[in-house]
């Protein structure tokens, strides 16, 4: 019997009213949104797993920020609040505020990359492949074999292969102008990074003297693992290891809806003003002037917060238990997912849950169709449908290694009997996964190269 976890570290101040659409509802919001999870209304849902960005609940330290913000075109004092938090916790001079995670990648690819280049990556998520393929360039994964298996243990199923890296700079040399490592590694199942890894990347970008950025989003609970799991940092705060993680970059990207703790905002920060100056041209062009980058000056003041909140060890503490939690119980219940349990989402491993549908026909957007037929709960499809690509050379389909269906839990909004409830629902589609006998194929889908699934219109097929 698993264990309950110790209780939420904060109490509800404001609730949101939810209600469970009944089963004939669900049927008809399936038809509407074309068995695309992208494709429901926030009304059709009882819990919404589909993403933990810009999803999470703010303090009420960050509600009383967001009344300080100061509204100027240029210069205005909720900025250098935000500048003043970046170096406090992060340590970086140069901040570049953006209105999400995607503008940021979209201003340092569109800026740094060019048709041909490769960027070598532990393995980029759906948007930052799709912004790397919008230059013309590709991402060259280099994370670690134990990353495709999701029954191994490894603490740090996110770290960089070294030698891996080392033959991608053998390989495509000055075609390189930017590395980057995702803390946590979103796409292999929200695995961490240790610092020794990141460490051992910097050494071989100050080597070749190639650029370090870390894709940062989830920052936060990646130094928490690090606290936890790296017998060298036990001794440490999580805000120590988090600044010894920034010291080995040059410059980071952050969606800051994630582990910072607000509604909307992105940020890119800098180690030298001659970065600083490469990208800025393009957020003056794409997202605002240099000082706001897209946001009102309440969410820099919000962000500036958030920054702060999110290094607290006992609300990151109750964080990764809760998403372990759930893993746990569907453990308990034999339903397979990537072990151990990242730190802001479970990944079912819909290979294995559902063996018997072929990948072509997208097992892990079967699988989140079922699941919100059984409990209204929308989680999404990270597999073929997200990440198989053509072979330019012989037209065939490459497909991923890993397919999976992801539930992404919001930050300080779901309780632990969610976690129970969204448990119980999959082990009952579990018990009854020999009897799914269909898949889905693709009616209409945008032609832009990686962001197809987000549009796609899918629809049953027998097989």
């Amino acid at each position: 019997m698993v264990r309950r976890i110790q209780p939420e570290p904060f109490r509800i101040k404001m609730v949101e009213p939810v209600s469970i659409p009944d089963a004939a509802q669900r049927e008809e919001a399936l038809k509407t949104g074309h068995f695309n999870m992208f494709g429901l209304r926030g009304e059709d849902v009882y819990i919404d797993l589909l993403t933990d960005s810009g999803t999470g609940a703010m303090s009420k330290y960050q509600w009383a920020a967001l009344m300080k913000g100061d509204e100027a075109y240029a210069g205005a004092t909720s900025f250098y609040a935000l500048k003043e938090a970046v170096k406090d916790v992060l340590g970086f001079d140069y901040v570049i505020p953006c209105h999400q995670g995607r503008a940021a990648e979209n201003v340092t690819f569109g800026s740094l990359a060019k048709p041909g280049d490769k960027i070598p990556f532990n393995m980029p998520f759906d948007t930052t492949r799709a912004h790397i393929f919008n230059v013309g360039a590709e991402p060259v994964d280099c994370v670690i074999d134990e990353a495709f298996d999701p029954e191994c243990r490894h603490p740090f199923k996110g770290n960089v292969d070294i030698p891996k890296l080392e033959k991608a700079i053998a390989t495509y040399g000055d075609k390189i102008p930017l590395i980057m490592v995702t803390i946590t590694n979103n796409s292999g199942g929200g695995q961490p990074v240790s610092l020794e890894n990141l460490r051992q990347v910097s050494a071989v970008a100050k080597k070749h003297k190639i650029p370090l950025f870390l894709d940062a989003a989830r920052m936060a609970e990646n130094a928490y693992f690090i606290k936890v799991r790296e017998e060298a940092c036990k001794s440490l705060s999580v805000a120590q290891i988090l600044r010894a993680c920034m010291d080995c970059a040059d410059a980071i990207t952050v969606s800051a809806k994630k582990d910072p703790l607000v509604n909307i905002g992105g940020l890119v920060c800098t180690r030298t003003e001659d970065l600083y100056y490469r990208i800025l041209p393009r957020v003056i062009l794409c997202e605002g002037f240099a000082t706001y980058g897209g946001l009102a000056g309440r969410d820099l003041e919000c962000l500036a917060q958030g920054l702060r909140e999110m290094v607290d060890e006992q609300y990151l503490a109750h964080r990764v238990a809760q998403v372990a939690y759930l893993g746990d119980l569907l453990e308990e219940g034999g339903a397979p997912f990537v072990k151990p349990a990242g730190g802001h989402a479970i990944f079912i491993d819909a290979a294995a849950f559902l063996p018997h549908i072929p990948q072509k026909y997208y097992p892990a957007d079967v699988l989140a169709v079922e699941v919100y037929r059984e409990g209204a709960i929308r989680g999404i499809g990270l597999g073929a449908l997200a990440f198989a690509t053509k072979d330019e050379a012989t037209g065939e389909t490459v497909y991923p290694k890993l397919e999976l269906f992801r539930l992404a839990i919001n930050r300080r909004t779901y309780t632990n009997s969610h976690m129970e409830y969204v448990a119980q629902s999959i082990v009952d589609v579990y018990k009854r996964r020999d009897r799914i006998r269909y898949g889905l194929e693709v009616g209409f889908a945008p032609a832009a190269k990686g962001l197809h699934h987000f549009l796609a219109h899918l629809h049953p097929v027998q097989f």
